[in-house]
């Protein structure tokens, strides 16, 4: 497991044990000595690969990223910008690849086994199984 995974979790079980200051501290150590961002609310599966420790990674705090599911540095997965939307963020499925660069926002559903491809960028829904590929991203192949 890579060890910015670990210390998210650490920070996630704190957080939902109701301990409110040491999440804080740990989110901060994450951002400052892996230059990534992942909010302890986010709500990442078990076995979630970070690759290159996560480096330059941004998760909205409300993401969901199922198991499995690996994503490489630069990677952003964030809201669609508009204010009060606190359902803005993106939902991962399971064993999902994400590659270096990729962008993923809006409240986007990205189904089980799909792949997004290097640098892409994606606005609208992607079904399980799929490849996704540009910008914007479009579906390249459909292997349900």
């Amino acid at each position: 497991m890579h060890a910015v995974v670990r210390w998210y979790y650490l920070s996630r079980r704190l957080y939902l044990k109701g301990i409110p200051l040491l999440p804080n501290l740990i989110w901060k150590f994450i951002r400052v000595f892996f230059a990534c961002d992942v909010k302890f609310t986010a709500d990442i599966g078990p076995n979630v690969g970070f690759f290159h420790n996560g480096l330059g990674v941004v998760i909205h705090k409300n993401a969901k990223i199922g198991e499995g599911s690996v994503l490489y540095q630069n990677v952003t997965i964030g809201g669609n910008g508009k204010s009060g939307n606190a359902n803005g963020a993106p939902v991962i499925g399971k064993n999902v690849f994400i590659g270096a660069g990729a962008v993923i926002l809006g409240p986007v559903t990205i189904g089980d086994g799909a792949k997004i491809g290097a640098n892409s960028v994606v606005l609208k829904n992607v079904p399980a199984g799929a490849t996704a590929v540009g910008v914007p991203a479009k579906i390249v192949s459909n292997n349900d």
